[in-house]
């Protein structure tokens, strides 16, 4: 596959008034014993999002999906999938798909085969849409080859072919990256924003914060079985503040007047580097107090927080409560960006 701008916007989603949201979930519970394996979680996926659905190994992602898609019933909660319960009735699957975990396949038979045998099943005209669908994940070429010679990509994009059979409105792909070499990763992007320039939302569960940062444009941050975070990246980026790293002539002059400085927060030395946080008004005025306190700028440098320094510190210890969506329950600064 040809790998797409990395830069490329992120899909902008288009709802309609008055139409039922793709995903809707409202105090999503699930016990096992005494193990809370989903503590209470809410979120919405709007028409064209591709939304990142992000945590921790053992976070309960994968048990929300299975909620989701009416696999597994809530302990407490709803789940609505345009407007429809899983749980009361299975016309909600309609315009869903997508696989949770790994997707399974007859390994003695063809990739082709194993689609002719899910398009029977699934009727309403899936049999025609074998070829589109192995075209559109680029497996056309090894369609008559036995699954049990493909790697472990080809399979997560056979995968992805099989959901595309229902000619879905919503896809739910689970960790779709999981052991994909590099390139398998690149090439799952790359798939990803096709599907979502084809129309389709996406709802995309994943620890890997790279590819949830180049392909989507809305994120859900789960902790320990609670949506500690959700809204778009860029407003969690823009809440999280600009970071920058300051070198100085005089570096014990420049902490103490960095620390009294007004609009500069989150000031701390490390690596001996001036770390803080501050809008660009308050670095100009910085600069002034310090060319007047004797600490000259030797280098002064910008450093946007990346996703994965955003994720580390909502969901380890602490969490964040800075943040307009977020629910930490204290506020820590993101560290700057290495």
């Amino acid at each position: 596959m040809t790998e797409a701008p990395a830069d490329n916007p992120a899909p902008v989603a288009k709802s309609v008034p008055g139409e039922a949201e793709p995903l809707e979930v409202r105090g999503l519970v699930k016990r096992y014993g005494d193990l809370t394996a989903v503590a209470g979680v809410d979120l919405t996926v709007r028409a064209g999002d591709v939304y990142g659905y992000l945590g921790p190994n053992g976070a309960g992602k994968t048990t929300s999906l299975r909620m989701m898609l009416g696999l597994i019933r809530p302990t407490e909660g709803s789940v609505r999938l345009f407007g429809r319960d899983p749980q009361v009735t299975v016309r909600a699957l309609e315009g869903v798909a997508g696989f949770v975990e790994a997707p399974t396949f007859y390994p003695y038979l063809s990739g082709r085969r194993n689609l002719e045998l899910l398009a029977a099943f699934d009727g309403d005209g899936a049999s025609s849409r074998i070829d589109d669908a192995l075209e559109t994940v680029e497996l056309s070429h090894r369609g008559g080859d036995r699954v049990g010679g493909y790697s472990h990509g080809m399979r997560q994009r056979l995968g992805i072919a099989a959901a595309l059979l229902r000619a879905p409105k919503l896809l739910l792909l689970d960790e779709p990256t999981t052991g994909l070499d590099p390139g398998g990763m690149r090439d799952m992007r790359v798939l990803v924003r096709r599907l979502a320039g084809q129309g389709i939302t996406i709802v995309l569960s994943s620890h890997v914060l790279t590819e949830v940062e180049e392909v989507c444009n809305r994120v859900a941050i789960v902790r320990s079985g609670k949506i500690v975070y959700e809204g778009e990246i860029a407003d969690l980026k823009r809440a999280a503040g600009m970071s920058y790293r300051l070198s100085t002539t005089d570096d014990d002059k420049a902490l103490a007047v960095c620390r009294v400085q007004p609009g500069i927060s989150d000031v701390r030395l490390k690596e001996g580097r001036i770390l803080f946080t501050a809008d660009e008004s308050a670095v100009a005025e910085l600069s002034q107090a310090l060319i007047e306190a004797g600490a000259l700028i030797r280098a002064l440098a910008p450093q946007t927080a990346s996703l994965e320094d955003l994720f580390f510190s909502f969901t380890e210890d602490g969490g964040r409560a800075d943040v307009p969506g977020s629910s930490g329950e204290h506020a820590e600064a993101v560290e700057a960006a290495r």
